[in-house]
Order: structure tokens, then sequence, then C-alpha cells
């Protein structure tokens, strides 16, 4: 799964008109499922963002989590798994089928939601506008994959 975290001082989404999720301070949390990945790779995805230190302390130093200190808004984005390699239009072969991109999207809300009491979000598939005032500013990718088999033994 690929993710995009904003800290932000502020932040909501909006879709026709009417706001679907907004928070104070917190991170506004672009989600992006990927062909291979599963439910494990949403948990993880959850447990990273939820523990990473990227929120000030008394010193102003990075020793803090949205866990700590405030709110997650998620919202879906397929196109962070753009391919902008070749052309000038960019390829999202590498996005999740829309069914399983949905499943995974409702995964890391469901898990994101039993982890942490301030989760908003926005609409899976709908075409949003997303209003925020980025911290810092800090913005960090964030990619959990699948992890690698383990190699053969029996030379084959």
């Amino acid at each position: 799964m690929i993710a995009l975290l904003q800290r932000v001082a502020q932040a909501r989404v909006e879709v026709a008109g009417r706001t679907v999720g907004e928070i104070g301070p917190g991170l506004l949390v672009f989600v992006c499922a990927e062909p291979d990945d599963g439910e494990a790779e949403a948990d993880r995805l959850v447990t990273r963002l939820l523990k990473l230190r990227i929120f000030g302390d008394a010193d102003g130093k990075m020793n803090r989590s949205v866990a700590d200190v405030g709110a997650l808004l998620v919202v879906s984005q397929f196109t962070l798994a753009a391919d902008t390699a070749g052309g000038n239009r960019p390829s999202f072969s590498g996005a999740a089928p829309p069914d399983l991109g949905r499943r995974l999207y409702e995964r890391v809300l469901s898990a994101a939601r039993a982890a942490h009491p301030q989760v908003a979000a926005g609409e899976f598939g709908a075409h949003m506008q997303v209003h925020l005032v980025n911290d810092g500013p800090v913005t960090l990718p964030l990619t959990v994959r699948r992890p690698a088999a383990p190699a053969r033994r029996d030379g084959g």
C-alpha cells in the first residue's frame, strides 16, 4: 500500500459542496492500494502511521506521534500509484482494481478507528475537494509492501 502523509493544522474533504470529513491538528493520509495488497498490508500501514514520530515535543523535536497529539483524515487516492515514466499521460495500472481498492480503504478506516479515537474520512471513488493547512510543512511518503517469499532451498 502507498500512503502520503501530511501533518496538518486542519483539513477537510468536501464532496458536491458538503463536508464529509474534517479534522483539526493531525494527519491527512492519502491512501492507495496496489493489486498485490491485502488486509495485512492495510493493518501494517495503520500501525506504522499511528507510530510515526513526526509531531514536535516541548523542545520542537519530532518525538510525538499522531496517537499522542491529533486526529486522522483518511482519503482514498489511486493516483499515488501513477507511473509517469513514459509519455505525457500517467498510467494507473499500478493501482488496485476498484473493488479491491474500496475493500482495503475500508479496512484501513476500520483498523484506524479501532486503534485511534479521532478518525475522519473522505468518500471512496468520489470527486473530492481537499482543503488543508500543512503544518511545517511536513509531507512524507509511506509504503507498506507484502514481504518477499523466502528463497527455496531445494534448488527449484
